[in-house]
């Protein structure tokens, strides 16, 4: 199943007449809205569900600023609030290059890192309810290679929170090819951390629990995930290695870095050492759009569902979501807003997310029913644009910033000056 959406949407402003005073009128918070519960997401005006009806002009704006100031050729932004989509529409081109396609809402970007929590996550969700997973164990009793001293005590959580011990990054990909080499070398490698001591974000965290998924499924990751979350779930340009011979398909996929070692990247995944495992990899080669990734995020806020295809439990995505250490804020996958958030100011503290390092990410509140995706190739065409930094946090506090039926809270400024 597919849901079209429009890409841009119309809205007409009322007159409102204004009445004479004689002294100011006191500021009446207005009533909290009642909407009806929806099973799949809605197109609705912004004012529908308390947003200022200026909300998509600001947006248009903001984003066309950042893409005029070099963040990158192009952006699709997706906006909803309590199952209603307010916002979606591409602006831009898939490329700086003379004749590039424009981007629309079914542009499918490269996730990058989007892939940890939009596939990966998800799948070890859904094995944890199944009984199939069980996070407190240690990595080595799912993958017996991996048997070094040092790593015996990493468990499944330590992964998922970032907190294993494992190296940031290194550039395997420069000599090494496929599953089971990595494995092997990452197994090898000198840990940069105790296990279990401080949070150290790392890919090989997600490379490995791709190898956890496989070994209990049976089946590779981009299988398990296509079959029990995108093919369900209706999301059609949602796929790790997308079909490079389809001319049309092409024309929607924004090319990313021009590399010294692979050339023109397009249509390939971004990231060198997911591209050394074969393109599927636990931390990224996802491809999406902010269509299907708009149904992707109202599922989990719903509880799970949408449009009646469940996927998890409410109770799961609770816990998943929520911060693991007070040190930290890191959840179960996803993150949470931090220090200078790419959820800008204002989203709540019990808003989660993720970026990706190609431009991309998702930020939700669950508190104001709010979510907001934007997708970029930042990277384009040399891997060095730094402008999307901005662009998120200015888009993430103008959606905040135009809700009218709750007050606004600087929470950026209460983590500043409360203590760990």
């Amino acid at each position: 199943m597919r849901i079209d959406l429009p890409l841009a949407m119309v809205f007409l402003l009322g007159a409102c007449a204004r009445s004479a005073v004689t002294a100011p009128t006191p500021v009446v918070p207005k009533p909290p809205l009642r909407l009806a519960a929806v099973d799949s997401l809605v197109v609705a005006s912004p004012r529908a569900v308390g947003f200022d009806a200026a909300l998509p002009a600001r947006l248009d704006s903001i984003v066309r600023v950042g893409l005029e100031q070099g963040a990158a050729p192009g952006a699709a932004l997706a906006v909803g609030r309590y199952g209603r989509l307010v916002y979606l529409k591409g602006l831009g081109t898939t490329d700086f290059a003379e004749g590039a396609p424009p981007v629309d809402a079914a542009t499918m970007y490269d996730l990058a890192s989007l892939t940890k929590v939009v596939a990966t996550t998800t799948a070890a969700m859904i094995l944890e309810e199944e009984g199939k997973l069980d996070i407190a164990r240690t990595v080595q009793s799912y993958l017996p290679e991996f048997n070094a001293p040092d790593k015996a005590t990493i468990t499944v959580r330590m992964l998922l929170t970032h907190r294993g011990g494992l190296e940031a990054f290194a550039p395997l990909w420069k000599d090494t090819r496929g599953r089971a080499d990595y494995l092997a070398k990452i197994n090898a490698r000198p840990l940069a951390n105790p296990p279990g001591t401080k949070m150290v974000y790392s890919d090989w965290d997600y490379v490995l629990m791709q190898d956890i998924i496989e070994r209990i499924t049976g089946t590779t990751l981009d299988a398990f995930v296509g079959a029990r979350v995108f093919g369900p779930l209706g999301m059609t340009s949602t796929r790790f290695l997308p079909d490079t011979t389809d001319a049309a398909l092409m024309r929607r996929i924004p090319p990313t870095e021009r590399d010294s070692l692979r050339g023109q990247i397009h249509g390939t995944v971004h990231d060198p050492n997911a591209w050394a495992l074969g393109g599927v990899s636990g931390h990224a080669g996802l491809f999406s759009s902010a269509r299907d990734l708009a149904v992707f995020v109202q599922m989990l806020q719903n509880g799970g569902s949408y449009k009646g295809t469940h996927i998890l439990t409410a109770a799961t995505i609770t816990r998943w979501t929520a911060p693991q250490d007070p040190h930290s804020s890191r959840a179960l996958g996803w993150d949470t807003p931090s220090d200078v958030s790419s959820a800008g100011r204002y989203f709540s503290p019990r808003s989660f997310g993720h970026t990706g390092f190609t431009g991309t990410s998702i930020w939700v509140d669950p508190e104001r029913g709010v979510f907001v995706i934007l997708l970029m190739n930042r990277v384009n065409p040399h891997g060095i644009a730094t402008r999307h930094t901005q662009l998120r946090r200015d888009v993430a506090d103008a959606v905040q910033s135009a809700i009218v039926d709750a007050p606004l809270i600087d929470w950026e400024a209460r983590r500043a000056t409360t203590p760990p």
